[in-house]
């Protein structure tokens, strides 16, 4: 659950150019891509198996 806190460091870090938002698996056709290292995998991947990333 979000906080006024995590707001506010959610603003300072936008504003400085960082992505604030909560990672999670891009789509690529009928496949899923890891925003880390782009590896793709089935649907039903729940871990990245090239680098570790996970959701």
């Amino acid at each position: 659950m979000a906080t006024a806190n995590d707001d506010i460091f959610d603003e300072f870090l936008t504003d400085r150019g960082h992505e604030t938002e909560t990672a999670t698996w891009e789509q690529d056709y009928n496949k899923k891509r890891c925003p880390d290292c782009g590896g793709l995998h089935e649907t039903s991947a729940v871990e990245c198996s090239v680098c570790g990333w996970a959701p």
